[in-house]
């Protein structure tokens, strides 16, 4: 046994529990009063007195009656408890009765109304509430961001429980009431089936399930029940009932008689809540792609701007009387050598349904070209232009810069000024990787771009260029051009 002194002098017994952010004991003071100790280790960027909040006396709350430092730790004493919601789901061994599942919502709720606007709790779960005088009641409130403030690189982990935390919280947003709202949902749907909504079973997998996943319709319990639980887990805070107005509706539901008008209002409110649910799971599917395509698109800025910045140099240290010109409004760059010019385009962020006839079946996140300048000879040849996109077409989620070229069909016996010429995703794109007949066709592969390729191919067509001996290819495509990106 272990002497803890704080306000007042504990004696510590063995071990009850531990989770992600603090271990548990048997307590007793001096006077016999049963109850527990929590050591949490005092953790880098975190300090004390994020575990500890001003609660204002709010109903269903564990008190902590005690508090200071122990070693490297520091101590929370709160009440005994007689079992925590967990171990009480564990024994019932499957569902609750729609009734028992309602008085315990009830009793959370009262807590969370209590609170709500001052505290939120961030890490609701059945591990964290706990029957005390027999009373539901919440506890371990401040120990979700006190583990959020952390330097640990596993820190997200710690800081939430995957199976209860709401799609804000995987967005790294603010957590607010309606976080605490949707964890009790997750709460709810186990109590009233006997199994969470999600079932992972890893972290990546929870993330992918509550941001955009549909919550599986609930069968037990009244319409109203079932419609108030598919509130609590809409996909968007703003949509979640208030946990004032989740209070009055449980309390309701425990009170209200049932009757053939009332019940059908109930199942047209249900069917109503299931639509918005959907409407709210393909809105938070819309949010997180958007989120994707930007962290996607500023990867590949990097990636092509650093082989930009590569074929540059190789061209003015190599030609040192070349000159450069980043004058344009947008991003890019013109080396001049002689009459030749070679033209590095901006970069754009690609729209996400940029094709205006039938899309491939990958994803252009980014696209840019180069270009190869001459004064137009007497067959109206100008140069030649390459398209780069950034991809996954040669690999299902794999994204990385390809080069790509087109020519007009042979058959219509028209020509262009740049042979191959570059084109941005879109129709007359998407016209050339269309399994049918065009008037557009590749005239150069799908090919991942290879810096070393890729910079010894330009600077050669530049060469020729500035020396007046680039000519217009005398076949397209030059090369063969598989069919070698992803198909419906």
């Amino acid at each position: 046994m272990t002497i803890v002194t704080l306000n007042q002098q504990w004696t510590m017994g063995a071990p009850i529990g531990e989770g992600g952010f603090g271990q548990v004991f048997e307590a007793t003071n001096a006077a016999g009063k049963q109850a527990v100790i929590k050591l949490v280790r005092k953790a880098p960027g975190a300090e004390r007195e994020m575990l500890f909040v001003d609660l204002g006396g709010a109903r269903r709350v564990v008190p902590i009656i005690d508090s200071g430092e122990h070693g490297g730790f520091w101590a929370l004493v709160m009440p005994r408890a007689k079992e925590s919601l967990r171990a009480y789901l564990d024994r019932a061994g499957g569902a609750l009765s729609p009734t028992d599942a309602t008085t315990i919502l009830c009793e959370i709720a009262i807590a969370l109304s209590d609170l709500d606007g001052r505290v939120v709790h961030r890490d609701l779960k059945p591990e964290n509430v706990l029957l005390l005088d027999g009373q539901w009641c919440l506890a371990d409130f401040g120990i979700s961001r006190y583990a959020a403030a952390t330097t640990s690189p596993d820190t997200q982990k710690h800081a939430m429980t995957a199976p209860y935390a709401a799609p804000e919280r995987w967005r790294s947003e603010r957590a607010t009431g309606a976080t605490d709202v949707y964890s009790l949902g997750v709460m709810a749907f186990e109590m009233l089936t006997g199994a969470r909504p999600f079932l992972g079973p890893n972290f990546e997998d929870y993330r992918e399930q509550h941001l955009h996943s549909d919550v599986p319709a609930l069968k037990s319990g009244t319409s109203a029940l079932r419609a108030l639980v598919s509130e609590m887990l809409f996909k968007a805070p703003g949509a979640r009932p208030l946990a004032a107005n989740l209070l009055a509706r449980l309390e309701r539901s425990q009170q209200q008689r049932t009757s053939w008008g009332l019940a059908k209002l109930g199942d047209f409110h249900l069917q109503e809540v299931v639509r918005r649910s959907e409407s709210e799971r393909m809105a938070s599917e819309k949010r997180s792609m958007a989120e994707l395509r930007k962290d996607l698109f500023r990867d590949g800025s990097s990636i092509l701007k650093s082989v930009q910045e590569e074929l540059i140099d190789a061209v003015l240290e190599a030609v040192p009387s070349a000159t450069q010109d980043r004058s344009g409004k947008l991003d890019g760059a013109t080396i001049s050598l002689g009459e030749a010019q070679l033209e590095l385009g901006p970069l754009f962020e690609t729209p996400a349904s940029p094709w205006e006839w039938e899309a491939p079946k990958f994803d252009v996140i980014a696209h840019s070209g180069i270009i190869v300048r001459i004064p137009r000879d007497r067959y109206d040849y100008g140069g030649r232009s390459h398209s780069l996109w950034y991809c996954d077409a040669l690999e299902v989620g794999r994204f990385e810069w390809v080069e790509i070229a087109f020519m007009m069909s042979p058959l219509l016996g028209k020509s262009t000024v740049m042979r191959p010429f570059m084109a941005d995703p879109g129709m007359v794109s998407a016209k050339a990787l269309w399994n049918g007949v065009s008037e557009y066709q590749l005239a150069w592969p799908m090919e991942s771009l290879d810096s070393e390729s890729f910079i010894d191919r330009w600077t050669s067509w530049l060469g020729d260029a500035a020396q007046g001996r680039l000519q217009a290819p005398s076949t397209m495509p030059e090369r063969e051009t598989p069919r070698n990106w992803r198909q419906k």
